[in-house]
């Protein structure tokens, strides 16, 4: 059968019955969209990695001892934890998560473009940099609500449960974001 159309939680089930090669398909099937999140936040991709070995450490860890209990929600349940991490790692070093890496990692380069040509390309990174450094600007909340819905592709719902607010105030912070964006776009002048 096409590991692509077996659930996580077929996987789940049969990584906990030993088949290991089960454990491998999961995080491969959403290693890019947490591993990307983490990026986001802590901008160090080695840092990232860290943290992105140590979620997974204890994704196995409540798996082995089965405490794991969300059931078709294996995604959101490992990016919380993740955010967990990244926020934990915050708290002990008293620091303020933002958008691009200090080595000069790029988020746009992990993710899919259609075929551009020369020029394109050049525009699409002219404008990628522009909005990147605007959502730098954002507060805090805001940016964090940024990340999560169009860099980790997450839902509203999601974000609301990982970062443990209500849905309107998830929503109320993305339409403030946009609000801000907006602002900034027209006083920067960033064309689009």
């Amino acid at each position: 059968m096409n590991a692509q159309l077996i659930s996580d939680k077929e996987l789940i089930r049969q990584y906990l019955d030993g088949k290991e090669s089960s454990l491998e398909i999961l995080i491969n099937r959403h290693k890019e969209k947490i591993f990307t999140s983490i990026v986001l936040f802590v901008r160090d991709r080695a840092l990232a990695e860290d943290i992105f070995q140590d979620t997974f450490i204890k994704v196995i860890d409540t798996l082995r001892s089965g405490k794991y209990k969300e059931e078709g929600k294996f995604a959101p349940w490992v990016m919380r934890i993740a955010h967990n991490l990244c926020v934990d790692f915050f708290r002990k070093n008293k620091r303020t998560p933002s958008i691009t890496t200090g080595d000069g990692f790029d988020i746009f380069e992990v993710l899919p473009f259609y075929d551009e040509n020369a020029e394109d390309k050049m525009v699409k990174g002219q404008t990628a940099s522009g909005v990147r450094k605007l959502v730098e600007e954002l507060p805090a909340e805001q940016k964090e609500v940024v990340i999560l819905r169009h860099f980790a592709g997450l839902s509203f719902k999601e974000i609301a449960q990982l970062t443990n607010v209500s849905i309107n105030t998830a929503l109320g912070r993305m339409r403030y974001a946009l609000q801000n964006l907006r602002k900034m776009i027209e006083e920067h002048q960033v064309t689009l």
